[in-house]
């Protein structure tokens, strides 16, 4: 009697998401997007992206002349520079304008990818002590990194703003004003402002990339709700930490 060898059925590999693809996957299809960053964990691209498109919106708002406005409203708000004489105001407005502009393009150089490295930290511990899962850093960075593709859809929305905007209307902290600040005056205390610009659309898209991310990347710790759960408590603690800084020294 021959011998019948059933065939093997061996299971086909995923499909691997290159880096391009994965900027679009996670807006489109982000759970097999993440499943493929947590096997292949990168970073590079979203990070330059939000970095270029950052210092993109920064030229444009210098090149129309956004800083002169910009840095007046900021000193009208300022009890002690207003308590100046005229003369020492106007030398405080020109140092001011000599040196903001190439120091907030270097914090956005460095600023972005140390908040990126804070946030992934952050996450680590508290998925890895709280919930018990064993994440490790790079994929964390992975996750967080693209969890911020919103952060690039904001950006080439900034960048409409400030050319179709007289730059003197722009607030350079809230240029695309996706948020609950735009139901009150801007003239409204800066603490009052903070807190509602917190509540932003792309601020809770990244939230809900977030927790996709990890839920994918710990599935037997985490689901998408309870990661979302952990991820809000920690953003609540940063909105209060920020809101309270800027109410005790505005």
């Amino acid at each position: 009697m021959a011998n019948v060898t059933s065939p093997s059925v061996q299971a086909s590999a995923p499909e691997e998401i290159g880096s391009i693809g994965r900027i679009f996957g996670v807006l489109f299809s982000p759970k097999a997007t993440f499943q493929s960053i947590v096997r292949r964990p990168t970073w590079l691209l979203p990070l330059v992206l939000v970095v270029l498109l950052s210092v993109v919106v920064i030229g444009i708002f210098s090149h129309r002349g956004g800083w002169l406005p910009y840095l007046q409203r900021q000193l009208a708000n300022n009890s002690q520079f207003q308590q100046l004489p005229a003369q020492q105001q106007q030398q405080r407005l020109a140092v001011a304008l000599k040196y903001t502009p190439p120091f907030v393009y270097g914090e956005v150089v460095v600023l972005v990818p140390v908040v990126l490295i804070v946030t992934a930290a952050v996450f680590l511990a508290v998925f890895n002590l709280v919930s018990g899962t064993q994440l490790k850093f790079k994929t964390c960075f992975a996750i967080v990194s693209h969890a911020w593709v919103p952060g690039i859809i904001s950006g080439i929305l900034g960048v409409a703003v400030m050319l179709l905007k007289d730059p003197a209307t722009v607030d350079l902290q809230n240029i695309v004003v996706a948020n609950a600040s735009a139901f009150i005056s801007s003239d409204a205390a800066r603490w009052k402002i903070m807190l509602l610009s917190s509540f932003d659309i792309f601020s809770f898209w990244e939230m809900f990339l977030l927790a996709v991310g990890f839920g994918v990347a710990a599935p037997r710790k985490l689901t998408t709700a309870k990661a979302f759960v952990s991820i809000f408590v920690v953003w609540l603690i940063y909105v209060a930490l920020k809101v309270g800084a800027t109410a005790a020294f505005s």
